[in-house]
């Protein structure tokens, strides 16, 4: 890997590589404009804590597939048997914590598009904040979403700089559709 890409890249085996490149130049850091995969990138954030990025990109179409698609609307009304269901499924994370953060996030959404639109219009309508203003918010809007959680889901979003260093070549590209780089972002 060239010198010139993100630090996280240049030290990977090419197995491992192979699976962020993809992430890395077309996804991290990148807006999302649909509420579903908004809510997908949420739920593997959530995911991946205490656990690698690598665990959760080799696990992604599997979440997919146990979360309807990320289709907020199902989750939202999922009940006990689906949680025994995601509790029993290899292909995931199967922590009742996480799972009931899916649902419990999933419901909130749904609130969140009644007053606002979209999870979208949501998260436009409070940027630009601080990485502490966002967390206070997640914090008191959502389950499961501490500091580091909610500061890589919104870089990695595009609501926060910080994805990609300077000298990386995706980092003009992210820059230039991401709302961090449209408004002041206070730093604190």
């Amino acid at each position: 890997m060239a010198d010139s890409y993100c630090n996280a890249l240049a030290d990977m085996s090419p197995a491992d590589l192979a699976l962020h490149k993809p992430y890395h130049d077309k996804h991290y850091g990148f807006p999302i404009q649909e509420d579903n995969e908004l809510f997908c990138r949420l739920i593997l954030e959530i995911n991946q804590a205490g656990l690698s990025w690598t665990t959760i990109l080799r696990k992604q179409e599997n979440f997919r597939k146990a979360y309807s698609g990320f289709d907020i609307k199902k989750v939202a009304k999922y009940g006990e048997k689906d949680r025994h269901r995601l509790m029993n499924d290899e292909g995931i994370i199967r922590n009742r914590l996480k799972i009931d953060a899916a649902i419990t996030n999933a419901k909130k959404i749904v609130e969140l598009q009644k007053h606002f639109g979209s999870f979208r219009n949501w998260l436009d309508a409070h940027h630009p904040l601080s990485r502490k203003e966002w967390t206070s918010l997640f914090k008191k809007t959502f389950y499961f979403t501490g500091g580091e959680i909610v500061n890589e889901f919104l870089v990695s979003t595009g609501y926060l700089p910080g994805a990609h260093t300077v000298t990386c070549p995706i980092f003009q590209k992210a820059k230039k559709l991401s709302p961090a780089w449209t408004k002041k972002v206070a730093d604190a």
